[in-house]
């Protein structure tokens, strides 16, 4: 699938494109797809590695990125791939364990080795070119615009619009006040029980406001971590997450087998996500703190973020907006999709520490009621 570009006497290749993407993540290739599917085709995307290739996540694909799935036109080979999800268990501090199911399945666990791989296919038929092993290591700029990009080894990627889709260590951004960051580490075991078609929730003092997790990769398969604060890294990671898994899951996984190390990572976050484009540039996804800060879920935001970028530069390209317009008009639109989310977060995550959680779940008694839960919970 790699691709490399053509080199003459004169030096390393340059390719040029109407739009140049740093990242092949969800974020990423959503733009390149949605591009595609508006009809820009002069699209490149780059990546630090080649596909297919591992990315630590917990895979979890919520309902609402379900639905961008669908819109991409990917939804039917990323279902055939995942693991499908039909219910939620979820344990509150105080030990509430409360077990709400849905006559159909609401969302999906595929995981990231495979749905980016998946999305990057979609892109490369709609015309996008993918170069793998690109490690893009500055912006190129002509006064105060950004017209492209160059890799370690000299190879460049001249663009009209460069897309900023690298994730939370990104270097590409702007500058903005300094974003906030929740600490994720997992493991993968095979042989733990669970209940089929669900993914769990834990709702524990050790991690609070946040959360421990069991999602089902298959029916032998799971990956087990947690989130947590920790914006100066005072705490230690994995002495944190072995008592999490002493504490709630020393049975279940005592006769598991698990499947390589642990691994941990950082979620980027912004309750008002902003600073995200100026001339030439445009950013997506945990690159621009869009992963939500209550959740950590960064799929659907970086999905969402990029099919709303492509617009803008559909928009410009097509010369049917002015380019100061539609960068402006990008950002009212991720402000528009995310804040009022976002700013629920902050409720959120009051209303766990103070021992909200656990006072509505004793009233919880009814199918329905659970149900009502976690559907608030999906759609947050």
């Amino acid at each position: 699938m790699r691709e490399t570009g053509c080199t003459d006497d004169s030096g390393p290749a340059v390719v040029h494109a109407d739009v140049g993407i740093i990242g092949a993540g969800p974020a990423g290739l959503a733009t390149a797809v949605h591009l595609g599917q508006l009809g820009i085709d002069r699209v490149v995307i780059v990546d630090r590695q080649d596909f297919p290739r591992d990315k630590t996540c917990g895979s979890a694909v919520s309902p609402k990125g379900c639905e961008v799935l669908a819109a991409l036109g990917v939804a039917e080979a990323v279902a055939a791939e995942s693991y499908p999800v039909s219910g939620l268990r979820l344990v509150t501090p105080r030990g509430h364990d409360m077990i709400a199911s849905s006559p159909q399945d609401v969302a999906l666990i595929c995981h990231r080795r495979t749905l980016d791989h998946l999305l990057l296919q979609r892109a490369q038929q709609s015309g996008a070119r993918f170069f793998g092993q690109f490690d893009a290591d500055f912006l190129s700029q002509r006064g105060d615009r950004v017209v492209g990009f160059r890799a370690a080894d000299g190879r460049e990627i001249r663009a009209k619009y460069t897309v900023v889709a690298n994730g939370t260590h990104t270097r590409f951004a702007r500058e903005r006040r300094p974003r906030k960051l929740i600490q994720a580490i997992m493991g993968w075991w095979e042989g733990v029980p669970f209940r089929s078609h669900h993914v769990e929730m834990v709702f524990d003092d050790l991690v609070a406001p946040y959360y421990g997790w069991l999602f089902p990769e298959g029916p032998d398969r799971v990956n087990i971590g947690i989130c947590y604060e920790d914006q100066h890294l005072e705490r230690n990671a994995r002495a944190l997450f072995q008592r999490f898994l002493d504490k709630c899951y020393r049975e279940r996984i005592a006769g598991a087998r698990p499947i390589g190390a642990w691994k941990g990572h950082p979620i980027a976050y912004d309750v008002s996500p902003s600073e995200l484009t100026s001339p030439g540039r445009i950013v997506v996804g945990e690159a621009g703190g869009m992963a939500h800060p209550a959740t950590a879920e960064g799929i659907y935001q970086g999905m969402r973020s990029g099919m709303l970028a492509a617009r803008a530069l559909h928009q410009i390209l097509a010369r049917s907006v002015e380019p100061a317009t539609a960068l402006r008009d990008y950002e009212g639109a991720c402000r528009k999709a995310f804040a009022a989310s976002f700013r629920a977060a902050g409720l959120w995550t009051r209303f766990v520490l103070s021992g909200g959680l656990d006072l509505v779940a004793g009233t919880l008694d009814r199918p329905l009621s659970r149900r009502l839960l976690a559907r608030c919970m999906a759609h947050m």
